[in-house]
Order: structure tokens, then sequence, then C-alpha cells
């Protein structure tokens, strides 16, 4: 008789994201010219989404990039390349297949011509990289 092995538990996607920004410190940001004021905001914006609406989204699709991406070069310094959640540091207030809502804008995810760069966790790692 085989011996049976218990089911290794993996984490969701959701808990990546959320491990991976909370391993960058608050007060510490991961981009030139991102203030630790507006750093704490992001980071603190960014965590509130994946307790509250990170598992609808990774339901509807959304990846780590449109959510969480900065711009592969730049960082947040350029929006164009930055998911829906590293662009003002304000807390979502729903999620669907198109976009994030935060409080009176919204976060579209499909953008033409817009493609988002590495997740910001993805990007810190480079940045500290020699």
């Amino acid at each position: 008789m085989a011996a049976c092995s218990a089911p290794t538990l993996l984490p969701s996607a959701v808990d990546v994201w959320r491990h991976a920004i909370e391993g960058i410190p608050a007060d510490k940001p991961p981009c030139r010219y991102l203030t630790p004021a507006k750093w704490a905001a992001l980071r603190e914006a960014a965590i509130d989404f994946c307790d509250r609406y990170g598992a609808e989204a990774h339901r509807l699709g959304w990846t780590a990039s449109q959510l969480f991406g900065v711009h592969p070069q730049h960082g947040t310094l350029r929006v164009d390349g930055c998911g829906a959640m590293m662009i003002n540091g304000r807390k979502a207030t729903g999620v669907d297949a198109a976009g994030v809502q935060l409080s009176n804008q919204t976060a579209h995810r499909d953008k033409p011509g817009q493609e988002t760069g590495p997740p910001i966790w993805e990007f810190a790692a480079k940045a500290k990289a020699p």
C-alpha cells in the first residue's frame, strides 16, 4: 500500500501580492522621487485592496502588473506604466472586470497602448541588486 502524503497548501495569488507589498517597508520608498509619505499611502491602499478586493480581482483575471505594476525604468514617476493601485494612494471602493474604483475615479484595466511594468516588489528587488 502506497503512503499517502498530505496535500501541500500553496498560498493564493492574493496572499503572494499582500506579502510582497508588506515586504517593502513603509518608510523606504522603492522608487526614486517617491516620498516616504506617498509610498506609505500607496502601500496602505494596496494592502487594503488585497484584503478587501483581492480575491474578486484575481477571480476577474486581474494580474499583479495590472494592479501593482510600475514603469520598468522610472517606477511611479511615469504613471503611464503603473497599475491601478500604484497611481494615487487612494483606497479602492470596488473592482469589476473593467476597472478599480478609487472614490471618484476609475483606474481602467485595458487602456489602448498602455503596458504596465513589473509589480512594484520586482522593481524594488531589481533596484536593490548590485
